[in-house]
């Protein structure tokens, strides 16, 4: 089971650079950032990393291909490769359903997975051979080529998925594998896994040598009460981009949380928040001491296949910043991942 870090990349950069440099001497397989405009912009920021970090791999998860060009974003992860000395990696998707709404974009009306799934066909293609020419239903293309090459032989490219299952069964087949967000339950896991594997065995390919990754919300600290807290207060914030389907696979009723969701579409965080009973923030997230964690991660999560924990690591700063709550007594990043180290990655990771 290997272990990343997952970041917002919204702190102070210098911050944002120590906790990679931190990561990266944890042994940390990788750390991830959203490539979103909400954010501040990760390319820069791991191209920055790359100079101050030794093994620890670099990328996005992930890059929507629906907002960024994917030859532009093969450029990026072709670049990034070259600066970390074969150390970048991408996770592609259609993109943040909320975010494609703020720039007028109707997600339905962008045929996401078969958006996806010739971006990818065409990354892999310039990536390798440093150009393309194609014909496309989305992307088309006449002698394109760059001079960005990449230092690995193949730079992993794998598919970031919720619904399923054929963006699931599209990972196993067509890529290096699938990061499934915002799951927390064996039935969700087992549901993901069973169609990654058959999408790998249509290609022939042993679906165990794939990148399997749990991206979850996560919250840790010495007080198991205060990380619940923490995790809690982001919660909804987060459910807000699941499907029904996924809901339930969670255990919740998408009724439960509509509440939530109409708050939170609303811009009143404090009021969904306060819907968010505990109930549905320990369904939604790994939150409490690392011995919880650890323990959840074992109940319900690694027994279907996974190999990959890619942890979104909630602290005190990020609920101030996006919620306005100051949660005094909750462990800031850099104690979370020497916790994550210490008590949950032995014998795991």
């Amino acid at each position: 089971m290997k272990f990343s870090y997952a970041m917002l990349p919204d702190y102070p950069l210098a911050e944002s650079l120590e906790s990679i440099r931190l990561a990266d001497e944890l042994d940390f397989h990788a750390c991830y950032a959203a490539d979103e405009t909400w954010h501040k912009d990760l390319w820069l920021l791991f191209a920055a990393a790359a100079g101050r970090t030794n093994r620890i791999r670099l990328g996005p998860s992930v890059s929507p291909v629906t907002l960024r060009e994917p030859t532009l974003i093969a450029q990026a992860l072709a670049t990034l490769d070259e600066l970390s000395d074969g150390r970048a990696e991408g996770v592609l998707s259609s993109g943040n359903f909320g975010l494609l709404a703020q720039y007028r974009i109707d997600w339905a009306r962008t045929r996401p997975l078969s958006r996806v799934k010739e971006a990818l066909h065409v990354m892999r293609t310039f990536l390798d051979e440093g150009a393309i020419t194609h014909e496309g239903e989305f992307f088309s293309y006449d002698g394109l080529f760059t001079f960005a090459r990449p230092v690995q032989d193949r730079l992993p490219l794998k598919l970031g998925a919720m619904r399923g299952p054929k963006s699931f069964e599209a990972a196993g087949e067509l890529s290096d594998g699938c990061h499934h967000a915002l799951s927390y339950t064996r039935e969700a896991y087992d549901y993901a896994v069973r169609h990654i594997r058959a999408g790998a065995e249509r290609a022939g390919k042993d679906w165990r040598s794939l990148d399997i990754g749990a991206w979850v919300v996560f919250a840790t600290g010495p007080d198991s009460a205060t990380a619940k807290e923490a995790a809690r207060s982001m919660v909804g914030i987060y459910a807000s981009s699941m499907p029904a389907e996924q809901l339930r696979r969670n255990g919740v009723d998408p009724a439960q949380l509509k509440p939530v969701i109409d708050a939170i579409g609303a811009g009143d965080l404090a009021r969904g928040i306060e819907l968010t009973t505990p109930e549905i923030a320990d369904r939604l997230s790994v939150a409490g001491t690392p011995e919880e964690c650890r323990e959840k991660i074992e109940r319900e999560i690694a027994p279907s296949g996974v190999n990959h924990m890619i942890c979104a690591i909630t602290d005190r700063a990020l609920v101030r910043a996006f919620t306005g709550r100051d949660l005094a007594g909750a462990a800031d990043v850099n104690t979370q991942l020497r916790l994550i180290a210490e008590r949950v990655m032995p014998g795991l990771g």
